[in-house]
C-alpha cells in the first residue's frame, strides 16, 4: 500500500479524467473490485479506457495493487473506500462509460435486503453517472440476488436489460469460481443507459 497506492489513487476532489488519468478517455468504475482480477483484465484488453476499481478491503486492495504492477497495466486506479460518497461527491454526472458491479455482497437475510447494493436509488446514482449508452454489468451466482436485480431493473425502467452476456475479457477466478465449484450458475446483466 506505502509503496504502490500513491502511484495509482486517485487526486482528492472532483474526478477530472485530464488531471487525474493524464488523457480524457472513456472512464470505467468498478464496484467491489476485490483483489482486483476483473479490474486488471478489463485494463489490459482496454488500453484506451481508464479503470477505477473501488473497495473497502484493504487486504484485497493491496493484492490488486501487487497484481497490477506485476501485470504492466498503467490505466488501473484504485480508490480505497466506499463507492457511494465517490459516485455521488466526486464524478460528474454523466462522465462514465461503464459501471461494473461483479459478484456483489448478497445480504441473503431478508431483513438485510435493503443493504444489497442494487436499489431504486443507487441505480438512479449509476444512471445519472454514465453518459448516455453507458452500460452498467452486474454478475452474481447467487439466484435471489438475480431475481432482486431483475425486480429492482425493471422498476427503475431507466436501462435496456440483456441477460446472460458473459464479458470475455473476465476472468471466472474468485467469487464466479467458488460459485461454479458449489454448483451455482452465473447471472450476467447487460444494462444500457437509453439516451
Amino acid at each position: 500500500m506505502a509503496t504502490l497506492l500513491p502511484g495509482r489513487a486517485l487526486p482528492e476532489g472532483p474526478l477530472v479524467p485530464a488531471e487525474a488519468f493524464g488523457r480524457s478517455g472513456p472512464v470505467v468504475v468498478e464496484i467491489g473490485s476485490g483483489h482486483g482480477a476483473a479490474a486488471i483484465a478489463y485494463a489490459a484488453a482496454h488500453p484506451e479506457a481508464d479503470v477505477v476499481a473501488v473497495d473497502v478491503h484493504v487486504p484485497g486492495i493491496a493484492r490488486m495493487l501487487a497484481a497490477a504492477d506485476a501485470a504492466g497495466v498503467a490505466n488501473l486506479w484504485v480508490h480505497p473506500g466506499d463507492a457511494l460518497p465517490l459516485l455521488t461527491e466526486r464524478v460528474a454526472p454523466g462522465s462514465l462509460a461503464a459501471v461494473h458491479l461483479f459478484f456483489p455482497d448478497p445480504w441473503p437475510k431478508t431483513k438485510h435486503a435493503k443493504r444489497r447494493f442494487v436499489q431504486q436509488h443507487t441505480l438512479s446514482l449509476v444512471a445519472s453517472r454514465l453518459a448516455p449508452g453507458g452500460v452498467l454489468l452486474v454478475a452474481t451466482d447467487i439466484d435471489a440476488y438475480a431475481q432482486h436485480c431483475r425486480e429492482q431493473l425493471a422498476a427503475f425502467g431507466g436501462f435496456d436489460v440483456v441477460e446472460g452476456e458473459r464479458p470475455a475479457w473476465r476472468p471466472d477466478d474468485g467469487f464466479e469460481a467458488k460459485g461454479l465449484r458449489h454448483g451455482r450458475s452465473v447471472s450476467e446483466f447487460r444494462c444500457t443507459l437509453r439516451g
